[in-house]
Parts: structure tokens; sequence; C-alpha cells
């Protein structure tokens, strides 16, 4: 009997790359432009994950929209120019991603994905600088969907692949993750790894602790 379809997907920023220092250096620079306080290391790893206009309204809501609209947009040129500059330096891969998604893309039946709340360019940027080319079937972004936590992201990495929702994982660092995935109706897993501490992850169905563990982990959920 054939096993049905998996679909396996990942957030990116604090689960598959540590792109702290990028986004901290685009932050700091976009307020500065604007005169404004930068907020603090854990402040800004706080809202990692969520879209930009909203993680802007969340870290300043005192900021008027024009304001907010306005470090968006700082933001953006200035993480751009930061990749440029650094390259994939900027943005490496945790120890073990990259075994952990040959090793999964290996298995016929099991399909990779990406929900973040990167843009497509910044995605695309990532995904062709690590040579990661061809492991993702499906790759859903900010630019897309509205913000983490809604479910926009996986319900259609699930309608473009075919695969139900009890077949289907998230894989993420954040509060946002896992709160998407329970809005979806999937099975969320949480990574100690990532930007949010352990208690943010408290809707996820399981936590692990290093990449290698992933596998294992699938196969409890799937068996």
């Amino acid at each position: 009997m054939s096993r049905p379809l998996r679909l396996v997907l990942f957030d990116v920023d604090g689960t598959l790359v540590d792109s702290q220092g990028s986004i901290i250096a685009a932050m700091t620079a976009s307020f500065d432009a604007l005169s404004l306080p930068v907020p603090d290391r854990a402040g800004i790893l706080s809202i990692v994950g969520l879209s930009l206009p909203q993680a802007m309204a969340q870290l300043v809501p005192e900021c008027s929209a024009v304001d907010q609209a306005r470090l968006v947009e700082g933001y953006k040129q200035a993480y751009h120019a930061h990749r440029l500059e650094q390259g994939m330096a900027s943005s490496p891969l945790y120890p073990g991603a990259r075994e952990v998604i040959e090793a999964l893309h290996a298995i016929p039946e099991m399909l990779l994905g990406v929900a973040t709340g990167k843009s497509q360019r910044g995605l695309d940027a990532l995904i062709e600088g690590h040579g990661l080319q061809g492991y993702f079937v499906t790759r859903q972004v900010a630019d897309h969907h509205p913000s983490k936590p809604h479910p926009s992201m996986i319900d259609t990495a699930r309608a473009e692949t075919c695969v139900d929702a009890v077949d289907t994982v998230m894989i993420g660092d954040t509060r946002f993750d896992m709160d998407m995935a329970a809005a979806a109706g999937v099975t969320g897993i949480g990574v100690t790894w990532g930007y949010h501490e352990r208690p943010a992850l408290a809707a996820a169905s399981r936590i692990i602790e290093t990449f290698d563990q992933l596998p294992g982990a699938l196969d409890d959920i799937w068996t």
C-alpha cells in the first residue's frame, strides 16, 4: 500500500538560518534614519516571524502609520544592502539543517516547503545563496499572505501540494509559527535554537532541541 504524501513546512529566520545579525543591523539602520530610539535586541527578536508592517506596529505602536511605513521601507533597504555586502555569511544555516533537508527530500512521499515572513526577493536570494534550489516544492512568503499567525500560508501550501492537514507539519521557532499551525489544524514542531524562548512555544505538539532530532519526531507523529 502506498504511503500518503507528507508535507513538512519550515519557517526560515530562526529555524533554517540564523539571520539575527542582519535583522538587528537592518532594524538599527531603519530607526537611526528616522532618529528614533532603536528597540533593544530582545524586543527586535520578539517580532521575528511577523510580516514587517505588523512587526513595526508591535514594536512602535506610538508611531504614526506614516512613520511605521517609513521604518518598513528603511528596513527592507538596509536588509538588502547588508545581504549584498555580507552574502550568505549574513544568514548561515543552522548546524544540521542541510543534512536533514537532504535526508527528508530523499524520501519519495516527503514534500518540503517554506512558510516565512520574508519577502519573495529575500527568500529566493537565500535559497539560491545556500544552493537549496529544488528542495522546496512550495514557498509561501509575506508578499502574498496575511501575517502569521493567520493560517493562509499553510492553507495555500496544502492546496498547492494536495496534502491533508493530518499529513502536514509546521516547524518553527516562534509563537507565531505554532499559533499558525494550530489555526491551520496541522501539527506544530517548535525548535529551541531560534528567537523565542521555550515557554512561547506552548502551542507546539512537540519541541526539538537539535536539527538531527527532526526525522525521529516526524516518525513519531506519523506512525
